[in-house]
């Protein structure tokens, strides 16, 4: 180590200032544990980084039960359902009747606001903007993370417990040798071209819409912005649709004879976002920590990202406060089996949700008609609503 590094001295050390990590960091302080969080963004940065915005009850219940704040019920909204569309009729899953749970629409770019604000709030140390990050010695009982300030200088944080929260291209999960690490990885021949609009919803709900033209999700913001996406191919360039061509598109993949129409309004964001799921195999190694998309990633078909990140931080938080009050490592040594049991009926779901939802390349008409008939079996089953449903709002806890 550098002579010139500042040292800091921590329980728990976060890399990754992402609503994982800040929840995590949250949890840990109203329990009494030290944390440092590094992020390499600044906060306005994420902020103004849009991303999905389904919650799962238990992730709402966490965010207004732990004191974080309560924006996410004055100016999220509840979906007690969803639309399930397909030879352009639409089919209305009732979360509510059948399982008894809603899911929130609250964007995630405004979670992060809500724990940022509240670290903030609650004097915790959280370092934005730092650069040339890097972990050390997670099987030692002093695990380090090693980062240069905002202001360039050099600090070392050491701590008893390390948590990588640092997102699918972070650098945690690679502090586990190759030989002890287990990739477990997928990549969908498909993507989703997504658009930001000013306009009014189309929906009160979020509409999944299956066309023999290919997928659409209708989504939405707030009352003035609105998220849609259509299935697309994984190379499409953005430049090559202009908004008449992308509305026209998005028009066609929910037609039908009820007479569907988008609100259509200025486009004012464009991407491509390629599907890939991905499981690390631990999510422990030493006294190092995964969680979130640092050790898994899922397609957004079944908005579990975000609430997968929660639910491993449901799990790993009361392991963390266990052992630091009682001395107690039952629950760190269970934490990735427990944690990656969710995360694989999750990917699951994912995956199975994910490969409905969409046209494969080159299929051919049984696989065309097989899909209707697995649409029909969940749309006309109570049984079978009543799977997509609790699959979506989330299973009970363990």
């Amino acid at each position: 180590m550098s002579a010139e590094r500042t040292v800091l001295s921590t329980q728990v050390g976060i890399v990754g200032g992402g609503p994982a990590g800040l929840m995590l960091s949250h949890l840990l302080s109203r329990a009494g544990i030290d944390s440092v969080v590094v992020e390499k963004r600044d906060k306005d940065t994420i902020h103004a980084t849009h991303r999905a915005g389904i919650l799962e009850a238990a992730t709402v219940d966490m965010l207004t039960g732990s004191g974080v704040d309560g924006r996410v019920l004055t100016e999220g909204h509840e979906h007690e359902g969803t639309v399930l569309r397909f030879q352009g009729e639409s089919h209305r899953i009732d979360f509510k009747s059948l399982v008894g749970h809603s899911v929130w629409l609250y964007p995630q770019n405004e979670v992060f606001w809500d724990l940022a604000n509240a670290r903030e709030r609650d004097g915790g140390d959280v370092r934005w903007s730092v650069t040339d990050t890097e972990v050390a010695d997670p099987t030692s009982d002093r695990p380090k993370i090693r980062f240069t300030d905002a202001e360039g200088e050099a600090f070392e944080v050491r701590c008893e417990m390390l948590v990588g929260a640092d997102g699918s291209q972070g650098i945690s999960k690679w502090a586990i040798p190759q030989e002890e690490r287990t990739d477990n990885f997928i990549e969908y021949p498909f993507a989703w071209f997504g658009i930001l609009t000013e306009a009014p919803p189309s929906a009160p709900e979020l509409i999944y819409s299956n066309s023999e033209h290919g997928f659409a999700l209708i989504s939405s913001r707030s009352e003035t912005v609105q998220r849609m996406y259509f299935q697309c191919d994984p190379q499409e360039d953005v430049d090559d649709w202009d908004d008449e061509r992308i509305w026209a598109e998005l028009q066609r993949r929910v037609a039908g004879p009820d007479g569907l129409r988008l609100q259509e309004g200025p486009i004012f964001d464009k991407t491509v976002l390629k599907f890939r799921s991905y499981v690390c195999e631990p999510l422990r190694h030493g006294n190092l920590f995964l969680v979130g998309d640092a050790g898994h990633t899922v397609p957004p078909t079944g908005a579990k990202g975000l609430n997968l990140a929660f639910c491993d931080v449901r799990v790993l938080a009361p392991a963390l406060i266990d052992y630091f009050r009682t001395g107690d490592d039952a629950g760190l040594a269970g934490y990735s089996a427990k944690a990656l049991e969710r995360v694989w009926k999750a990917q699951n779901f994912s995956y199975w949700a994910t490969n409905l939802m969409h046209i494969q390349p080159g299929e051919n008409p049984f696989n065309q008609k097989r899909r209707l008939g697995e649409f029909k079996a969940i749309t006309t089953s109570q049984r079978g609503s009543a799977y997509f449903a609790e699959s979506y709002t989330g299973w009970p806890e363990d």
